[in-house]
């Protein structure tokens, strides 16, 4: 029993490593992997590196972005999840507002 009690502060930190730290830090890289994978020509993008661009060519591990100062070949992984969903977001948006007016 004092063993048990001993242990229970370490197994107490470590079930709150996983579920705080560990858990999203998983379901963030599946959802990356989901967005990677599903990426397709004519979706608008932002690289991580602040890249605007829409897809012109896809690959197994490259595309191809056309931007405004002509066509780059990035690797898929370069694209981010975040900054394009924030980009469609402000896209929707802005189409909302015409549509209003």
């Amino acid at each position: 029993m004092q063993t048990l009690n001993q242990l229970a502060p370490y197994i107490l930190v470590f079930a709150v490593l996983y579920f705080m730290m560990i858990r999203p830090q998983m379901r963030r890289q599946k959802q990356e992997k989901n967005f990677i994978k599903e990426m397709k020509k004519g979706d608008k993008v932002i690289t991580k590196s602040g890249m605007h661009g829409r897809i012109v060519e896809l690959t197994d591990d490259t595309c191809v972005l056309e931007t405004l100062s002509g066509k780059i070949k990035f690797e898929r992984t370069a694209i981010s999840m975040e900054l394009s969903a924030k980009l469609k977001n402000t896209d929707k948006s802005d189409k909302k507002e015409i549509k209003e007016a």
